[in-house]
This record gives C-alpha cells, structure tokens and sequence, in this order.
C-alpha cells in the first residue's frame, strides 16, 4: 500500500498525474492482465485518495489507455533508430515491421488492451502504429517498387503484422516455433513480395473463380496476361 500524501499544492497537478501512470503501469505489470487495473487500486498504490484520480482520469478505460499509450512512444523511437540509415525503402519498411511485431510481443497487455479489444471510436494507439507503417510504405512508393494509395497498401501489410502478432498472444499454447522471429520473419516476407506483386496484377487479370477453385492454368494464364500489361 502507498504512503498517504498530502493534499498536491498548486502546479504539482502534472507530477501526480505522472506518478498515477507509473502506479497504473507497475499494476499492469505486476498483474500480466488489465483486469486488476482499478482507480482504487491504483489510487491506493499512489498514496491518494480515488478522486484524486478522478480529477486527472474521468474513467478506468481512460487511465488504461493513457498508460499503454505510455509505450508507443517506445515504439516510434525503436522503429526509427532500426530504419533511419536504411537507403533501400522496402528494407527499411520490412524492418519497422519487424520491430512493431517484437514490440507487441514484449507489451502484450498493453497490444492487447490498444488494438484486440472492441473500440467505440478511433483509437491512438491504432492510429499511432498504422503511422509507422504508413510512411515507410509511402516511401516504397515513391521509390516505384510498390504502386498504388500509400495508405490501401499499408493497411493490408499492418493487417497481416497484426493477424500474427494477435495470434501468438492471444493463443499461447499453440505449438508455435519455438522461436516467433521464424514466424514474424515468415510472415513479413510474404506480405511483402506478395504486396509487391499485387499490386502490379490488374484485378481482372486472375479472375476470382480460378483463386477459389484452385484452378492452377487459370492462376498461371492470367499472371501472365498481367506481366504482358505490366512489362
């Protein structure tokens, strides 16, 4: 239990607030779960009373985003530093993915809480990590190795990133590889040429029937036609 405080004299409002979301986060951390994130418990922890945490967080859901919010800021810094003397755009966009999907692993309740659960709106932590991945792809754009809206071919390769990286927290007695990278590395490759050969495919090229009927000479016939429009 917190030692008790004295009542926070005027301008000490942003230091309790800090001190609420280091409590908050050591719950979180300690527990392995949001469940046992509560205003009591963590206005207990803080040495003040609940309402204390009311005034800087009008519900448990707000203080619970706000604290896993605290992560991304991580995120962004590990993502930049792993691809910022990167000269070819499509290994450095392979590379932020790599390190969002280790750092989802590494935060799994934050990850969850962020982007596995129903939202009533936009959320910023979603929106945060699609902006990660948004610019990296923009760059491969620009540079002609993908074509298309930035944006459609980003939202593609954060699903496939997110699909992976839900799975292994979300179903961890699975009989994953022992090691995820292997996944992760699996998983980033073929979204990404994928990605690169898609989007040069006209959509009438391969018609939707032979995908769904495993016809290999229709696959194989319209692949073709697409390389012939495409050079």
């Amino acid at each position: 239990m917190g030692a008790k405080r004295t009542k926070a004299r005027p301008g000490e409002g942003d230091r309790l607030r800090g001190e609420i979301l280091s409590a908050a986060d050591a719950l979180l951390g300690e527990a392995g779960t949001d469940e046992a994130l509560t205003l009591r418990a963590v206005a207990r922890r803080t040495g003040v009373s609940t309402p204390s945490v009311y005034a800087h967080f009008p519900s448990r859901d707000a203080l619970l985003e706000a604290v896993c919010l605290r992560v991304w800021d991580e995120l962004a810094r590990r993502m930049h530093e792993h691809a910022v003397e990167v000269a070819d755009p499509m290994r450095a966009l392979s590379r932020r993915a790599r390190v969002y999907a280790r750092f989802a692993l590494d935060h799994p309740v934050q990850y969850r809480v962020l982007l596995m659960r129903p939202s009533g709106g936009s959320s910023p932590g979603a929106g945060a990590c699609f902006r990660y991945l948004a610019e990296a792809t923009a760059a491969c754009v620009r540079a002609g190795i993908l074509r298309g809206e930035p944006e459609v071919l980003a939202m593609g390769l954060w699903s496939a990133m997110h699909g992976c990286v839900s799975l292994l927290i979300a179903q961890p007695g699975f009989d994953w590889p022992e090691e995820p990278e292997a996944l992760i590395d699996t998983v980033i490759r073929m979204a990404g040429l994928g990605t690169a050969l898609a989007c040069r495919v006209p959509r009438d090229a391969i018609p939707p029937s032979a995908v769904l009927a495993g016809d290999l000479d229709g696959l194989a016939a319209g692949w073709a036609v697409a390389a012939d429009r495409t050079g």
